[in-house]
């Protein structure tokens, strides 16, 4: 049987990280790429690793024509004039089975909207790439505790943090660009994984309620003097002018629709984590039960002495967003299995095989946007933001941050 071809749409940090993930994937191809920049450089480095030929497109209407699912991988700010040309060559012969798109869905609500719009208007199933709640960490947690929360009841309190020292391209520091800050780029992770893993075993992945939500939004390292000075020189971002939020934190309280129980989904990121690298802390509490999962714990750790270390030049051989290339440093030898990237694909690419939207599709991708645009709002407006209040609702659907715009010096701290 042929291999699932996927084309790639940008071939930038996370195209490459979702090709090393494909080194554990049967059945499933890399078969193309179109980027602005960067095509060969993945084409090489595919076939490298041996994921597939990865042709080289000429355009997004070819791409699509050659493969059998297309993956947005490209910056957010180009993600809906991307949209429209898959429309396009769909409606021009194209025979996708699918489309995915990395998180976030959109910078704003009405972004996201108009996504899930083109994608009902291309009758093709979706994918919504959240890694976290394919952990193979979590879902071995949650099953191994389902005993204990039929017996005892569903976990409570959920606490979920992913945290490094900042992004890797400069669009990523660019709030106008981006749609945000660190609450936009990573905390729609840790709200998602929250209310997975709060939802009740064997229930859809919605199925808990949002009712409220309270965030707390803060320029701290990237706001100092010596910070906005490195970020001016490695990023060419002004942080002085346009700042975002490299701090945030907040609380998303669901509702059991069926009993009624309230429970808390705690979350918070940041871009001044300068530790061994990217962390992913997530632990659950239910009543007499409890979990803990934390990536940088691992079980292979690597010392590098200061004259060792200068014949080292890529400090994330050892971990994604490695800070450092010397001392006990911690190794994950394979993040994307751990992260959740290889069931996420091998979702995805199933369902589109049968038909259907992935675990998370479009329209959950929506929901994630909104939650994060939510915390915005409530950072704005200093409130615990009623989430069942008819008016919010109607707020969101136009709603863009002052920080998104550009105006982040009015609600962050800015030295």
């Amino acid at each position: 049987m042929a291999a699932f071809q996927v084309g790639y749409i940008g071939a930038g940090f996370i195209s490459t990280f979702h090709a090393r993930a494909l080194q554990y994937v049967r059945g499933i191809e890399l078969g193309g790429v179109y980027s602005i920049k960067g095509s060969e450089e993945l084409q090489a480095f595919a076939k490298k690793i041996g994921v597939g030929e990865c042709t080289v497109q000429p355009s997004i209407a070819e791409l699509c024509k050659n493969v059998d699912a297309v993956c947005i991988f490209a910056p957010n700010f180009a993600r809906i004039e991307i949209m429209q040309a898959i429309v396009d060559a769909v409606k021009e012969g194209a025979e996708l089975k699918g489309i995915i798109v990395e998180k976030p869905l959109g910078r704003t609500v009405a972004e996201g909207q108009i996504l899930v719009d083109l994608a009902k208007e291309a009758g093709l199933p979706t994918a919504y790439f959240e890694n976290q709640i394919h952990m193979k960490g979590i879902n071995a947690a949650v099953q191994q505790l389902a005993p204990q929360q039929k017996s005892m009841g569903p976990i409570t309190l959920c606490r979920s943090a992913e945290e490094h020292a900042g992004p890797h391209e400069p669009w990523f520091w660019d709030p106008t660009k981006q749609g945000g800050g660190v609450l936009s780029d990573m905390g729609c992770h840790s709200i998602a994984v929250a209310w997975h893993v709060l939802n009740p075993i064997g229930k859809p992945i919605d199925f808990l309620k949002p009712i409220s939500i309270s965030c707390d939004t803060a320029l701290l390292k990237w706001g100092t003097k010596e910070g906005q000075k490195k970020l001016m020189e490695k990023m060419g971002v002004d942080y002085s002018k346009t700042p975002a939020e490299d701090f945030a934190t907040g609380v998303v309280t669901f509702e059991n629709p069926e009993t009624g129980q309230r429970v808390k989904g705690q979350f918070t990121n940041s871009w001044m984590f300068d530790k061994q690298g990217l962390r992913l802390y997530m632990d659950g509490l239910g009543p007499g039960y409890a979990f803990e999962l934390n990536t940088l714990q691992s079980a292979l750790q690597i010392f590098i002495g200061d004259e060792a270390a200068e014949a080292v030049a890529d400090a994330e051989i050892a971990l994604e967003k490695s800070t450092a290339t010397r001392g006990l440093l911690t190794v994950e030898p394979n993040e994307a299995d751990l992260y959740g990237y290889t069931d996420e694909i091998i979702d995805a690419c199933n369902a589109f095989k049968q038909g259907k939207d992935a675990l998370l599709n479009f329209e959950y991708g929506l929901e994630i946007t909104k939650l994060c645009q939510a915390g915005y709002m409530a950072a704005e407006r200093g409130v615990t933001l009623n989430l069942t209040d008819p008016q919010v609702q109607e707020d969101l659907k136009t709603y863009q941050s002052l920080i998104s715009q550009g105006r982040g010096a009015e609600v962050l701290h800015v030295m």
